[in-house]
């Protein structure tokens, strides 16, 4: 990713406006495309269509940025580096809505992507942007179906991820399963909530699909404003309401959750849970989560999870969903794939002080959401503790490699990817 550089700009008005600004703000400012599209629609106020619309083309071309990059620099003959970064931008919106919408038509994407240069104040490339996207055009679906997919530094081209990601995913997985893992994680994530049964008396009461092995799960279309407000619901992954049941906690148990927001996991647990969070930002968030969905059974403590106060000992169970390269939530997260890294020295430690607060025979579950044996496996034998046969209960979820552990796959579970393994502290 380029480094920051600041960018002043003109409040977005239209959708492709709202996406033009994301794409900068994240390549050129280092911004979290997330919060950057909430920001730039809600100034622009967009619904409905416009913000559906923006929101694919914005997220598109930041998860699809690698080829578009390779189409725009073979075809317009100039490396980007070299280019404005509004310009940059334009182009690779220009790109993505001529590669891979099939909605929009050739001569919109151009005249449009142009026009987006023309506003961000750069006449003297008005021309250039022309040239570039009319060649693009006529030329970008020959260059992309040219991309190959036989080794891992294709097919990291072609998909549109890291060097290191696709050569991690073809060493773990094998070629066929990484390709099918690459493409999965390029389609958006399906949304599902968990229904809160503290404010839930007739679950069936909610429309939306539901699954057998995961009894809160909820699979929607979108979710209702009012369900949110009114904390029937939470949105969290199949995946990681599976890590949340793997802690089998049960009322009369203390139960602590070391890297605790925003929440989902803290108030899906039973028991007295303390749940742990550092940032103060994020602590508060945590708290209001709390409040909502009618968890009193949590209580929210700000603390470095390194290097927690003294009381905090002797608990049944623990959690620590540790921060990790997110790698099995590139689908809802379209930035990450270009800022994320291996953080296991973080996640050993983490694992361990969690796993020293716990009374003799309790109970420790390390949940990541991940695919990465140095982030997964590694870390939990780096541990040195008897593990709990977690594939017994779940079998759908297996560990292809280590049966004893949990590891949900985008492309065979249909969730994000999630590893999950529990041990007991002697």
């Amino acid at each position: 990713m380029a480094p920051p550089q600041r960018l002043r700009m003109r409040a977005p008005q239209t959708a492709r406006e709202v996406a033009f600004q994301v794409v900068l703000r994240v390549f050129e400012d280092g911004a979290w495309a997330d919060r950057a599209f909430r920001s730039a629609a809600e100034t622009a106020g967009l619904g409905g269509r416009d913000r559906a619309f923006a929101m694919e083309l914005a997220y598109g071309t930041v998860r699809l940025v690698r080829p578009l990059d390779h189409a725009i620099e073979l075809l317009g003959r100039r490396p980007l580096a070299r280019l404005d970064a509004p310009v940059r931008a334009a182009l690779r919106l220009g790109a993505y809505q001529l590669a891979y919408t099939g909605s929009v038509p050739a001569h919109a994407a151009v005249d449009e992507s142009v026009e987006l240069v023309r506003r961000a104040g750069l006449e003297r490339a008005v021309g250039f942007a022309n040239a570039v996207l009319r060649r693009l055009a006529a030329g970008i679906d020959e260059v992309l179906a040219s991309l190959g997919e036989a080794s891992p530094a294709e097919a990291a081209l072609r998909h549109s991820y890291p060097d290191w990601v696709a050569d991690t995913w073809w060493r773990e997985l094998g070629a066929e399963e990484a390709l099918a893992l690459m493409l999965a994680q390029n389609e958006p994530a399906e949304t599902v909530v968990r229904i809160n049964r503290r404010k839930v008396q007739d679950p069936g009461a909610l429309a939306g699909e539901r699954f057998g092995d995961l009894p809160d799960a909820l699979s929607v279309d979108r979710v209702p404003a009012e369900w949110l407000e009114q904390g029937l619901v939470w949105p969290q992954s199949r995946a990681s309401q599976l890590a949340g049941l793997a802690v089998g906690s049960c009322p009369g148990e203390r139960v602590l959750d070391l890297c605790a927001a925003p929440g989902g996991k803290a108030t899906q647990l039973e028991g007295d849970v303390v749940a742990v969070e550092l940032d103060a930002g994020r602590a508060r968030e945590l708290e209001r989560v709390v409040t909502r969905l009618g968890a009193t059974n949590v209580s929210v403590v700000r603390a470095d999870g390194l290097a927690l106060p003294p009381d905090l000992d002797g608990f049944d169970r623990a959690l620590v969903d540790a921060p990790c390269s997110g790698l099995g939530t590139l689908a809802s997260r379209p930035d990450l794939r270009w800022r994320a890294g291996p953080l296991p020295e973080l996640q050993v430690a983490l694992a361990r002080a969690a796993a020293g607060r716990l009374r003799p025979g309790g109970t420790l579950v390390y949940a990541v959401c991940t695919i990465n044996a140095a982030e997964n496996e590694a870390v939990v034998d780096a541990l040195g503790l008897p593990t709990d046969d977690l594939g017994a209960g779940w079998p759908a979820y297996r560990h292809p490699r280590r049966p004893e552990f949990l590891l949900t796959l985008p492309h065979r579970h249909g969730t994000s990817g999630f590893f999950v393994a529990r041990v007991r502290h002697q």
